[in-house]
C-alpha cells in the first residue's frame, strides 16, 4: 500500500463531491489566509511596534527587541504542532482546523487592545509576548490539518495545484497586508502609526474571524471513521529519513520567505526608503506570488515536484546575491520593485511544490499531526530567528548583503534536500491522468 494512503482513482470519487472541493479548497485558503495576514503583520509594523512597547530605545535596539517577539511567536509552534495535529488525526481535520482559527483571532484581538509601554509600564510587553505565544500555538497546529484537507481533497493529479492555492491564499495575506500598511503609513503621520495605526492594521484581520469560523464550520470531513480505525502500525510509520529531508527542505522554503517578507523593514532599514514605499514592496511580493502560486503547482503537476523545486534553486542561488547588490547599489525605486518581483515570481516556484511534497511522502493516518510537527519544528528553528539574524549579521558585518548570502545557503541547503527525496507527483509514477 501506498503510504500516502491517496491511490483512490479520481474516476471513484462521486461527481457531485468532485466539483464542490474548489468551494471547499476557497473555503479552507481563506481562513488561512486571515491567519498568515494577522501573524505576518506583526513583522511589517515591527518599527512602529518596537516604539509603542519598546521605547526606550528608539534605534536598532528597539527594533531587534522587536524582532526578537516576532520571533517568541514561533517557540510554541511545534506544541501548537503537536496538539492540533494530532487532534486532527484523532478527530478530524475540520474541527482542528476550527480551533487553530478560533485561537489566532482571540490572540490577534488580545494584541491590538494591549496598552503601549508609556500605559502600563513593563505590562505592555509581558503581554505582548503571551499574546504572540498563543497565536504562534494556533498558527503551528494550522498548516498540517489544513493541507492534510487539501491534499485528501483533491483528484490524485489535481494535488500540486490544491495546494498551491493554499500558498495563493497566504500570498493574497502579505498582498493585504502591504496594501493596507502602504495606505496607513500614506494617511498618517509616524506618531500616530506609533501609537495606533498598527493597531488598526491587526484589527482589519479580527473583523473578519467569525466568516473564517463559519466557512470553516461547513466544510466537510476527509477523514473518515474507517480510515482513522484500520490503519495500522506501520502505516502510521514515519521514516527518520522523511522528515529530516523534510525539515530541511521546509527550511530553505522559510528562511526564504521570511527573508524576503523582511523587504519591508530592509527597505527602510538597510535602503533608507520612506515607510510607503517600503511598504510597495510588499504589494508588488503580495501580487507575483499570488500570480505564480498556481502556475507551480500546475507545473509540479505536470512534470513532477523535484524538476519545479530545483530549477528554482538554481537560479535563485545564481541570482540572490546580484539582486541585492542592484537594490543596494542603485538604490532606486524601481530596480527594488523589479528585484522584488523577480525574487516573489521564484519563491512560488520553491515553496508550493516542496510543501505537497512532504505531504504525499506522509502517511495519512498521521499525517495532520506529523506534517503540522514538522512544520512548526521547522518554523520554530528558522522562520523565527530569520529576521532576527538578517537584522543582526547586517549590523554585525555593516553589510546590506547579508540577507543575500543568508537566503542562498538556506536554498542551496533545501536543494540538495529536494534531490534526495523520492519524487511523489503521480505523473511520475506512471498513474493515467484524471480527466
Amino acid at each position: 500500500m501506498d503510504p500516502s494512503g491517496l491511490e483512490e482513482p479520481a474516476t471513484a470519487r462521486p461527481m457531485k463531491e468532485r466539483h464542490s472541493s474548489l468551494r471547499n479548497v476557497a473555503a479552507v485558503g481563506l481562513g488561512n489566509a486571515l491567519e498568515f495576514y494577522d501573524f505576518i503583520t506583526f513583522s511589517f509594523f515591527a518599527i512602529q511596534i518596537g516604539h509603542c512597547f519598546f521605547p526606550e530605545s528608539r534605534t536598532s535596539h528597539g527594533l531587534l527587541y522587536a524582532l526578537a517577539t516576532f520571533g517568541v511567536g514561533f517557540l510554541t509552534r511545534p506544541l501548537g504542532g503537536v496538539v492540533i495535529g494530532m487532534y486532527g488525526d484523532r478527530v478530524g481535520r475540520k474541527p482542528a482546523m476550527v480551533l487553530s482559527f478560533a485561537l489566532m483571532g482571540g490572540s490577534i484581538l488580545g494584541l491590538v487592545l494591549t496598552p503601549s509601554y508609556a500605559q502600563i509600564g513593563v505590562a505592555a510587553p509581558i503581554l505582548l509576548v503571551t499574546f504572540r505565544l498563543l497565536q504562534g500555538f494556533a498558527l503551528g497546529g494550522e498548516v498540517g490539518p489544513s493541507t492534510a484537507f487539501l491534499v485528501e481533497a483533491a483528484p490524485p493529479h489535481r494535488r500540486g495545484f490544491y495546494v498551491s492555492l493554499q500558498s495563493m491564499t497566504q500570498d493574497l495575506a502579505v498582498l493585504a497586508a502591504g496594501v493596507i500598511g502602504f495606505v496607513l503609513t500614506a494617511l498618517l503621520a509616524p506618531a500616530a502609526l506609533d501609537a495606533w495605526g498598527w493597531r488598526v492594521a491587526l484589527l482589519i484581520g479580527t473583523a473578519v474571524v467569525p466568516v473564517g469560523l463559519y466557512l470553516r464550520h461547513r466544510l466537510p470531513e476527509t477523514l473518515l471513521d474507517a480510515e482513522r480505525l484500520a490503519s495500522t502500525p506501520a502505516e502510521r510509520h514515519v521514516p527518520v529519513r522523511v522528515i529530516v529531508l523534510a525539515i530541511l527542505l521546509l527550511m530553505a522554503a522559510i528562511i526564504y520567505i521570511y527573508g524576503l517578507d523582511y523587504i519591508t523593514t530592509y527597505a527602510q532599514d538597510s535602503l533608507r526608503m520612506s515607510t510607503a514605499l517600503a511598504f510597495g514592496a510588499t504589494v508588488v511580493i503580495g501580487l507575483c506570488a499570488v500570480v505564480a502560486d498556481p502556475l507551480s503547482g500546475l507545473l509540479s503537476d505536470r512534470i513532477g515536484r523535484r524538476p519545479v523545486v530545483l530549477g528554482a534553486v538554481v537560479i535563485l542561488v545564481l541570482l540572490l546575491v546580484p539582486a541585492y547588490m542592484a537594490m543596494t547599489e542603485l538604490r532606486n525605486v524601481s530596480v527594488v520593485y523589479a528585484v522584488i518581483a523577480i525574487l516573489a515570481l521564484l519563491q512560488a516556484f520553491l515553496t508550493a511544490p516542496a510543501l505537497v511534497a512532504i505531504t504525499e511522502s506522509l502517511p495519512k493516518a498521521v499525517r495532520s499531526g506529523a506534517l503540522a510537527t514538522i512544520y512548526a519544528v521547522a518554523t520554530s528553528l528558522f522562520g523565527g530567528s530569520t529576521q532576527f539574524a538578517i537584522k543582526a549579521l547586517t549590523d554585525l558585518t555593516g553589510s546590506p548583503l547579508a540577507p543575500a548570502w543568508y537566503m542562498t545557503l538556506a536554498v542551496l541547503i533545501g536543494g540538495i534536500a529536494m534531490t534526495l527525496m523520492h519524487e511523489t507527483a503521480p505523473i511520475k509514477k506512471g498513474l493515467a491522468p484524471d480527466h
